[in-house]
C-alpha cells in the first residue's frame, strides 16, 4: 500500500480516464480509482479501495470523470483589433485580394497589434484564456507573430509571460515572427527573414522569451528557402522548430520539419506521403486544425487515413487567431476533428492531451495521468471522455486542477 504523508491530496471515487497509451482499455480508463498528488505531480494511481478512510486531504469525487488537463498546442492568443467586419465582407463578396488591397487581412491585425499597448493586450488575451481554461486548458501555446518587428514581437512575447505568471496555466511561447512579411518589406521578403534571423531571433532568444521557433511556409507566406534560412539560424541556437505547412498549398514544407526534426507540422490538409515518412523519420507531430478548415470553407482535408498507417501521432488545437479560426474553445475542435476530418473521439482525446503535449516537447511530463506527471488534471460530470465531444456547447467541468490545486 502507498504510505501516505499529511501533505497528500487525493481524489477518490473517480473514473480515470489516464490516456495512458501502456493500459489496455480505450481511454486508458480505470474504474473505482484514486490520484494521489503529492507537490504538485502525481505520486500515485491506486485502487480506491486502497486509500484509509481516515486519510487526510481527500476530495471524494461521487464516481465523476477524471482527464488530464486539456493541452491546446496551436494558438495566436495575443492580437490587437477585430476581423469581424471582413469575414462579413467576404459572405458578401468582397475577395481578401481586395480586402488586403484596401488595408485589411493580416496587415490590419499587425497594424493594430502594433498600435496597442501591452496591457490593452494581455487585457483583450486574458478574456481569451479565461475562455479557454474554462473548458480545462490547463497549458497553452501563444504564438508572436502580429509585430514583425523587434519591438512589437517581443512585446507580444512579454505579454505571453505575463499570462503565464497571472494565471494557474501554463504557457508554451513561439517565435513567429516569420508569419508574414511586414508592410514596411513588402517588396523585399528575404530582406525581412535577415532581419528575423539577425536580429529578432537571437536578441530575444538571449532574453529567454520563447522555447520554439515557427514559420510560416506557405504560397502566400514564405519560400522553402525562406523556411529553412530560419530554421537553420533556429538549430544553430539549439531551438526547437515548427512550421505552418501545406495548408493551402503543397510546398515541401512538412518534409522540411521532418528533416529538422521538428516538434510539429501544423495544418497540413495538402500533406502527401512524402511529407508523411519525412515527418514519421522526424518525429514530428501532425497538428490538425479543423476551425480554419471550417472558417475557411476548406475541401481538402489532412490524410488522416495515412498518418495512421505510418503511426505518426495527431494533435488538435484551435488556432485562436482574428482572421481564420475565432474559436476559443477546444471542445469545438475537438467535435470538428471528428466531423470534418474523421478522428475518432478517443484520438480526439490523444490530440487534446498526450499527443499535444509531444508537439510542446512536453511528453514525459504533461497529457497523462501517470505517476510523476504534472498534477493538471479535470474532474467532470459527465461518465465517458465522449461527452466533451459530443456535445461541444455543453461544458461539464466540475473541478480544474493545476500543478495539484484546484483552481475552478
Amino acid at each position: 500500500m502507498t504510505e501516505l504523508t499529511a501533505e497528500d491530496r487525493i481524489w477518490r471515487n473517480a473514473r480515470l480516464a489516464t490516456l495512458d497509451p501502456s493500459r489496455p482499455q480505450a481511454y486508458g480508463l480505470l474504474d473505482h480509482h484514486a490520484l494521489i498528488v503529492r507537490e504538485g505531480y502525481i505520486h500515485a494511481i491506486v485502487a480506491d479501495a486502497d486509500i484509509p478512510a481516515s486519510a487526510p486531504n481527500v476530495i471524494d469525487v461521487g464516481g465523476r470523470l477524471i482527464t488530464p488537463g486539456l493541452i491546446d498546442c496551436h494558438t495566436h492568443l495575443i492580437f490587437g483589433g477585430s476581423r469581424a467586419q471582413e469575414w462579413e465582407q467576404r459572405l458578401n463578396g468582397v475577395s481578401y485580394q481586395q480586402i488586403s488591397a484596401a488595408g485589411g487581412g493580416i496587415n490590419s491585425t499587425v497594424r493594430a497589434t502594433r498600435e496597442s499597448s501591452a496591457e490593452q493586450l494581455q487585457s483583450l488575451a486574458q478574456e481569451r484564456l479565461n475562455r479557454l481554461m474554462r473548458e480545462g486548458v490547463t497549458t497553452i501555446e501563444i504564438k508572436s507573430g502580429y509585430g514583425l518587428d523587434l519591438e512589437n514581437e517581443e512585446k507580444m512575447l512579454q505579454v505571453a509571460g505575463a499570462l503565464a505568471q497571472a494565471n494557474p496555466c501554463e504557457v508554451s511561447r513561439t517565435l513567429l515572427a516569420a508569419h508574414a512579411t511586414p508592410p514596411e518589406y513588402r517588396d523585399n521578403p528575404d530582406e525581412y527573414i535577415s532581419l528575423v534571423c539577425d536580429t529578432i531571433l537571437p536578441a530575444l532568444w538571449q532574453k529567454e522569451l520563447f522555447e520554439a521557433v515557427d514559420v510560416f511556409c506557405e504560397n502566400v507566406g514564405f519560400s522553402p528557402a525562406q523556411t529553412e534560412r530560419v530554421f537553420r539560424t533556429a538549430c544553430d541556437f539549439g531551438i526547437p522548430v515548427k512550421g505552418h505547412v501545406e495548408q493551402l498549398s503543397s510546398l515541401g514544407g512538412a518534409q522540411l520539419v521532418g528533416r529538422y526534426k521538428g516538434l510539429s507540422a501544423d495544418h497540413i490538409e495538402y500533406l502527401e506521403r512524402d511529407g508523411v515518412v519525412a515527418m514519421q523519420q522526424g518525429g514530428t507531430v501532425a497538428v490538425l486544425l479543423p476551425g480554419a478548415f471550417y472558417f475557411l470553407n476548406e475541401t481538402r482535408k489532412p490524410p488522416i487515413a495515412l498518418l495512421r498507417e505510418l503511426q505518426v501521432p495527431m494533435a488538435v488545437a484551435t488556432d485562436y487567431n482574428p482572421g481564420t479560426s475565432p474559436f476559443a474553445s477546444l471542445h469545438l475542435s475537438m467535435n470538428m476533428a471528428c466531423v470534418k476530418f474523421g478522428l475518432t473521439p478517443e484520438e480526439a482525446w490523444a490530440g487534446v492531451t498526450r499527443h499535444a503535449a509531444r508537439a510542446l516537447g512536453r511528453q514525459d511530463s504533461h497529457g497523462q495521468l501517470a505517476t510523476g506527471f504534472v498534477a493538471d488534471f479535470v474532474v467532470w460530470d459527465a461518465q465517458h471522455p465522449v461527452e466533451m465531444v459530443y456535445e461541444p456547447g455543453r461544458n461539464p467541468l466540475w473541478q480544474r486542477i493545476f500543478r495539484g490545486e484546484v483552481t475552478a
